[in-house]
């Protein structure tokens, strides 16, 4: 993951507006010659060899580092990597995996994708990919995923070891073009009249993909609806206030953003009718929400149109332009801050350490905020109010209505290291492959019912890890055995069952889910939350 991505993404579209003018032509006229002699004489007269380009993109960096944390240069050969990100659909293969002691492992293929057509497995075993070596060769997970991809159409083959076959198999496959949905399936909730519907980001096709999940579930009986923006890291303003249009009537203020220049001032307000103007609201945000998920959760909160339950989000509040530079690569610069309809500014503040900015999450839970409310302190002058008068604070980060701790559970060490490693998923596959034929005469809702993880897979789990290297630890296991069954069962459910099986699995073991059901189906401490 690229580290834009990884601090929140909050992007202006549009033409290029970037014009050769500046501020202090003569500065930066002499800046530019002298790089330019700089690095011409260490082209010619240095001792060694040198790479001009890779000096040069460490002197950008350098340079944009001394901004902000969100200034960044993307190369050319990392543009379009960094773009399908945002994107609605890429070309690929159409297969999950997982690596597990240097070796991927399918997890799942897609349904429809050219993959499953192709007849590959869960469990199968990638040795070679085209004509490159992936098993044993240290490869990381996105150098594997960038083989996986590539124009569609064109040929890819594909050879695997099959457990319980002796020989290797050459799949051959066309790669096809693939959904990258930004918003996952809603669901109704047990009760029949709460839907949940979760925002993974703010892509090309966020806003229709929502419109046709929220439609989905009008059509079964929608009462109530849980908005789960959690780890969504933000993406295209503009699909983030067309969405929180959707939520609030009239013509209310959404965002603005100040900047240097006065074509970054903008302010952007509801204009139509949306289609939950009314309905009860709860939205659940924590410390990975950012950029535009902030916006839509900082406007909802301000106009008292909906109860935010978490934890206060990442506090990125600053306004990339995108400029494509004449060599192919692009500046996203930052040209304005974001600021929430009462005038809350989002972003935390920051200095020219970018170690230290990125260190922050870290020291969020060293100094308890993460378990507490009582920890996190506001300064009195970023004091506001919302339309019905809530105190709400600015000064970085949206604070949500309802707190609710992290999950200790699923930030322990010996929890995160079994993950990392793979080891997880590959007992999980190990487990589906065994068991397949079992599974597969059981509906979904029979094992979402019946299926235990017991004691003998969790000691099968760490037996695996051990053989990567992680020392078995039995008091840490018997702390975090709860949270390794919901994952083990979520794994296999996904296996077995497709992707949407997975996440049932893990809502009903999620904390965070659980208090906004409780809020958004208590309508009198809705109403006092609120201040109606």
């Amino acid at each position: 993951m690229f580290p834009l991505l990884t601090l929140g993404v909050g992007i202006i579209l549009g033409t290029n507006l970037f014009r050769p003018t500046t501020e202090n032509p003569e500065a930066t006229a002499r800046g530019y010659l002298r790089y330019k002699e700089i690095l011409s004489y260490i082209d010619r007269d240095y001792v060694d060899s040198v790479d001009a380009d890779g000096l040069t993109n460490y002197a950008v960096a350098q340079l944009l580092g001394k901004l902000d944390p969100h200034s960044v240069y993307i190369p050319a050969k990392d543009r379009e990597q960094v773009d399908a990100f945002l994107q609605s659909s890429f070309d690929g293969a159409g297969l999950d995996f997982n690596f597990f002691r240097d070796t991927a492992t399918v997890v799942t293929t897609l349904a429809g994708g050219p993959a499953e057509a192709a007849g590959l497995l869960p469990g199968d075993q990638l040795l070679r990919v085209g004509n490159q070596p992936v098993a044993g060769t240290h490869l990381s997970p996105t150098q594997l995923a960038q083989l996986l991809r590539g124009p569609r159409g064109a040929s890819l083959i594909l050879v695997v070891a099959r457990p319980g076959q002796p020989q290797s198999l050459a799949v051959h496959l066309n790669r096809g073009r693939l959904a990258n949905n930004s918003v996952e399936p809603g669901v109704l909730l047990e009760d029949g009249q709460t839907g949940y519907i979760k925002v993974d980001r703010f892509a090309t096709n966020t806003y229709e993909e929502f419109k046709a999940q929220l439609a989905d579930l009008q059509r079964q009986g929608l009462k109530r609806l849980v908005l789960d923006l959690r780890g969504n890291p933000g993406g295209y303003l503009d699909r983030a206030t067309r969405l929180a249009d959707e939520f609030i009537g009239g013509s209310r203020k959404i965002v603005y953003t100040v900047g240097k220049d006065e074509q970054y001032a903008t302010q952007t307000y509801a204009h139509v009718a949306g289609d939950w103007e009314q309905g009860p609201l709860v939205v659940l945000v924590d410390e990975n929400s950012a950029s535009a998920a902030e916006v839509l959760a900082g406007a909802l909160q301000d106009h008292d149109r909906a109860l935010l339950v978490g934890r206060r989000t990442f506090g990125k509040g600053l306004v990339q332009q995108p400029i494509a530079l004449q060599e192919g690569g692009e500046l996203r610069l930052t040209v304005a801050r974001y600021y929430t309809p009462v005038g809350r500014c989002i972003q935390k503040p920051y200095g020219a350490d970018r170690a230290s900015y990125n260190r922050e999450l870290t020291e969020r839970e060293q100094h308890g905020e993460l378990a507490s409310a009582d920890s996190v302190h506001f300064a009195q002058e970023q004091r506001f109010r919302t339309d019905h008068g809530r105190v709400v604070y600015g000064g970085g980060g949206i604070m949500p209505d309802v707190f609710v701790a992290r999950d200790t559970l699923l930030h322990s060490a010996y929890y995160t290291e079994l993950q990392r490693s793979g080891a997880v998923w590959a007992y999980s596959l190990a487990f589906y492959r065994q068991h397949k034929a079992e599974l597969a005469g059981l509906r979904f809702a029979q094992y979402q019912a019946v299926f235990r993880v017991t004691d003998t897979e969790l000691d099968g789990l760490v037996r695996l890890a051990a053989k990567a290297g992680l020392r078995p630890d039995p008091a840490a296991l018997r702390r975090c055995a709860p949270a390794l069954r919901a994952s083990l069962k979520a794994n296999i459910a996904r296996s077995a069952y497709g992707p949407e099986a997975s996440r049932a699995v893990l809502r009903d073991t999620d904390l965070e889910l659980q208090q906004a059901l409780h809020v958004v189906q208590d309508s009198t401490a809705q109403l006092a939350l609120l201040g109606k």
